[in-house]
């Protein structure tokens, strides 16, 4: 991964900006007060958590990503805040070996071989007799073409070597085959296909990109009932969440994330339009999980089994989740010799139990709002914790009561405020028929309770680094684009200023980047045309940072197949920007409306300021809808003559 990739990977905006802006929830957004100049009165200074973007509307009138932030706020150059971040990040800022460029290309090849036997699955399922016995089956559980076709479901025939012979003829070789996790390999030698009379789920990772597969058992004597990929590369249990690519965007809207055990029990919910479901897949909530979530939302509901198993899993993911969520990671030995996280947790947690015998397929398909009551009923861990472990109990059993208090009261001392801890403590006084003073007596009796406090001077303890990352937005494959097309043909700067200035519109500048590593590159781009030493990408390339580097791979990549010099690749830059500054205005018109809504609410007087900007935007936006349209008639009538 890119460096100033995974940097914003593992970083949360939200947690760098809090550090001097006090910020408030605004929709999915936050806003405060901008640290860059002096306003007591409107909050102008709005973060993006989904972008990992951050923007002053008043004064400053500037803007960017995590890099721009610290940059601005520390009075850091590019390479410095790298540096400081990187650190923070736990990562090791070094150029990209050879062998690591050819993994990456090995990675796409082999994402290449899983989306073909995506096709190989689907076309099994629809075009074969088995597989029609298969979509009966899909049918049977209440699940639609639709879904079927949205998920990519497919039919693994029963076959040794059906999917082997498959690919051999389209060109992949055993050793792509067991790389991909596709197939096994025989003690005598040779391979055999993995799935086989399975229904097949693709496994996608965050970003939408194939990882591997889950496969379910047809025939009642085939074992395991479930089957996902092995352990590679691609595929790695403890870092992927099933149906995250398709969840996150209701995630983000309803501000919550429902988190089931199984594939299977993210298909139906998705299907009645409950869209922020993932899953685990065979395996407990791990940290990564967590890291990935928490990106979305802080609100999380574990919607588990009621069986034993499912219960213990639920025990085990809260653990994890109390651990991960921690604001501060710092961990302290007490006088007991037990670790105790002293953090304020920073989500809310929720447990919600599904009836017996039942999975979130059969609630939903039985009655939605069943469904929909369950979760808005989910409790809070330690009343989650509280009651499971008091479900089929003798209650008037003594011992029973000191167990169940046992390990209840270290969860309610770790809950970090007063409030609910005596809440807790009068909950489960309650539920075993107590006095709460003898709950406060056996608590006190472990030990003394830790203090909160931070150390001087702690810091956030890096994380561990992720292999899934969030899709790109599209703002950045536009600027990819753009930038990609101008590092291959720089002289096209001119080109695009004089199409702006036909429209009234102000040239192209590193303020149209949001990323600041973009916006790097488009300054060395800039020199270029200003230096006569050298050819202008060889100056670009030869200036740029080691760190950067990656990032000018990228976007050369993605420009590889155009010719810079075609009439219709100026056409299409031009396009792209305006719709790139379309997207950017009614963003900042938006939060105006809002700021002015706001005002209003707390009953301020409408400043004038408020309606000259308005005014300014407006008539801005006028002219860029006219410039879109005047490049989408032109791309258009240039669409069939020949490139030059």
């Amino acid at each position: 991964m890119d460096p100033i990739e995974e940097i914003k990977a593992r970083l949360d905006i939200i947690d760098i900006v809090s550090e001097n802006v006090q910020l408030r929830r605004s929709g999915k957004n936050y806003t405060g007060f901008c640290p860059f100049h002096a306003n007591s009165r409107t909050p102008a200074f709005v973060v993006w958590p989904e972008t990992g973007t951050w923007r002053c509307f008043g004064e400053c009138n500037d803007g960017g990503d995590i890099f721009k932030y610290v940059m601005k706020r520390d009075g850091l150059d590019f390479a410095e805040a790298l540096r400081e971040l990187a650190q923070r990040a736990g990562i090791e800022l070094k150029p990209q070996t050879p062998e690591q460029q050819a993994h990456y290309e090995e990675y796409d090849r082999l994402r290449e071989l899983l989306e073909e036997a995506v096709i190989f699955y689907q076309h099994n399922l629809l075009h074969t007799p088995a597989g029609q016995a298969t979509l009966v089956y899909l049918h049977g559980r209440g699940l639609s073409d639709v879904t079927i076709e949205s998920f990519g479901l497919g039919y693994a025939p029963k076959s040794w070597d059906a999917l082997t012979q498959h690919f051999r003829a389209k060109g992949f070789g055993e050793q792509d085959l067991i790389e991909a996790g596709m197939v096994s390999q025989r003690d005598s030698g040779g391979v055999y296909d993995r799935f086989r009379h399975r229904a097949m789920v693709p496994i996608r990772d965050e970003r939408g990109r194939m990882a591997g597969f889950g496969a379910r058992m047809l025939d009642p004597e085939d074992m395991p009932k479930y089957l996902n990929s092995p352990q590679t590369d691609l595929f790695d249990k403890s870092h992927l969440l099933f149906g995250l690519d398709k969840a996150r965007q209701a995630i983000r809207a309803q501000d919550q994330v429902v988190i089931v055990e199984g594939y299977m029990g993210v298909l139906a919910p998705h299907q009645h339009n409950f869209s922020n479901v993932v899953a685990t897949m065979g395996t407990a909530l791990t940290e990564s999980h967590l890291r990935m979530l928490k990106r979305y939302t802080r609100r999380i509901v574990l919607a588990m089994d009621s069986d034993a198993a499912g219960m213990k899993a639920t025990l085990r993911g809260l653990e994890v989740a109390r651990q991960t969520l921690d604001r501060e990671d710092e961990v302290r030995l007490d006088a007991r010799g037990l670790l105790r996280h002293e953090a304020r947790l920073q989500a809310d947690i929720r447990v919600s139990t599904l009836p017996p015998g039942m999975d979130p397929d059969n609630v939903i398909n039985r009655d939605p709002t069943e469904w929909e009551r369950l979760i808005a009923e989910a409790k809070p861990i330690v009343m989650h914790v509280m009651e499971t472990l008091a479900r089929d109990r003798d209650l008037d059993d003594p011992k029973v009561k000191t167990e169940i208090a046992s390990q209840v009261l270290p969860l309610i001392e770790d809950v970090p405020s007063s409030i609910e801890r005596d809440t807790y403590r009068q909950q489960l006084a309650r539920l075993l028929k107590v006095d709460e003073r003898t709950l406060l007596g056996s608590a006190t009796s472990r030990g003394p309770r830790v203090q909160r406090y931070p150390r001087a001077g702690s810091t956030r303890r890096a994380e561990p680094a992720e292999k899934t990352r969030s899709a790109p937005s599209s703002d950045y494959r536009r600027e990819t684009h753009i930038l990609g097309v101008l590092l291959r043909h720089p002289e096209l700067i001119y080109h695009i200023d004089r199409g702006l200035k036909e429209h009234g519109l102000d040239p192209l500048s590193a303020q149209d980047f949001q990323h600041t590593n973009y916006q790097e590159i488009f300054r060395l781009i800039s020199q270029s045309l200003q230096q006569g030493e050298s050819e202008p990408l060889n100056f670009v390339l030869n200036t740029l940072p080691e760190e950067m580097m990656g990032a000018a791979d990228q976007v050369l990549a993605n420009t590889e197949a155009i010719n810079p010099e075609s009439e219709r690749v100026l056409e299409d830059v031009l396009r792209t920007l305006v719709l790139s500054r379309l997207q950017a205005l009614n963003q900042q018109l938006e939060y105006l409306r809002y700021a002015q809504e706001d005002l209003q609410t707390q009953g301020d007087l409408i400043a004038s300021e408020y309606q000259s900007t308005m005014s300014r935007y407006t008539e801005l936006l006028g002219r860029l809808h006219k410039a879109q349209n005047t490049y989408t008639n032109r791309s258009l009538a240039t669409k069939g003559r020949p490139t030059a």
